[in-house]
């Protein structure tokens, strides 16, 4: 059995993995683990080694581009494999990926946080996304938007772009310190890992949290419960969506031409990286 993320060292990969890993051992099946590091046509590359080799089934896990080069070499690769008994499971997929699929909810999650920071008395904000091709940017991006157009909130600073990882965070939340202009009461970062960078970023800068700026991420990694203060997030059951890919992979299939999708909702959960702005 083949397992293919994104970044096997990132804590959000590398919790689901773990799932996936305790969930195999339990029935005596050996996984190959490898990272394509948001690289599409290594992903690819990857799936085609492991058509290759008879893997019985191929886990993919992490965001889908918004590419539709990719969608159809990917197709191109998956449908034959499929045909052939093999069996493909994924974690927050491409829709158009007819596979079984573990789907957390992204743009549910993302517009329950925002509500949550709104009603805390936010009003600006600043976002740092990650890369724009991603799916996974892309919703929790706009269901972010939504959640703040219904409390009459904004994106003032900007929705500012940047690597996938603690680097992306620091640098993105470096620029819009920089930018000179009014600064936003509240922080979203679309990963967690991407949040530890801005909180560091702020730190640097001399910004206190959550006094000054209350920062907030998504996913729920271990480590942003143990910081100080610990980091608002959206939580995710890391180790659980593992399991349930697994799970899917090996189940009988569910017919000719019919995936099914299991749904995994986002926790808001409020800590003390996030207070109500001053004079609120």
């Amino acid at each position: 059995m083949g397992l293919i993320c994104h970044d096997v060292s990132d804590p959000y990969f590398a919790g689901i993995a773990g799932g996936v890993m305790r969930a195999a051992a339990e029935q005596d099946l050996l996984v190959m683990l490898a990272s394509t590091f948001r690289e599409p046509a290594r992903e690819i590359a990857y799936v085609s080694m492991l058509r290759a080799q008879r893997a019985r089934a191929i886990l993919l896990i992490g965001s889908g581009f918004q590419d539709r080069a990719w969608g159809r070499a990917m197709d191109a690769e998956l449908d034959p494999y499929v045909r052939a008994g093999g069996r493909v499971a994924v974690v927050s997929r491409h829709r158009s990926l007819r596979v079984d699929t573990v789907q957390p909810e992204n743009r549910a999650g993302a517009a329950e946080l925002a509500k949550a920071l709104v009603a805390l008395g936010h009003r600006e904000f600043a976002a740092l996304t990650g890369p724009p091709e991603l799916t996974t940017v892309a919703g929790r991006s706009a269901g972010f938007r939504k959640g703040l157009a219904g409390g009459r909130a904004s994106v003032s600073t900007g929705w500012c772009g940047g690597a996938f990882t603690r680097e992306g965070g620091h640098l993105a939340a470096r620029r819009f310190l920089a930018s000179g202009g009014p600064r936003p009461t509240c922080v979203f970062a679309v990963t967690d890992v991407m949040a530890v960078g801005a909180l560091a970023a702020l730190r640097e800068a001399g910004v206190r949290v959550p006094e000054d700026m209350s920062p907030a991420g998504f996913d729920d990694i271990p480590v942003v419960r143990e910081l100080s203060p610990p980091l608002t997030t959206v939580a995710l059951p890391l180790t659980e969506m593992g399991e349930h890919v697994i799970a899917l992979a090996l189940r009988t299939p569910s017919g000719a031409g019919c995936s099914r999708v299991f749904r995994i909702d986002g926790e808001v959960v409020l800590r003390g990286s996030t207070a109500a702005p001053a004079g609120s």
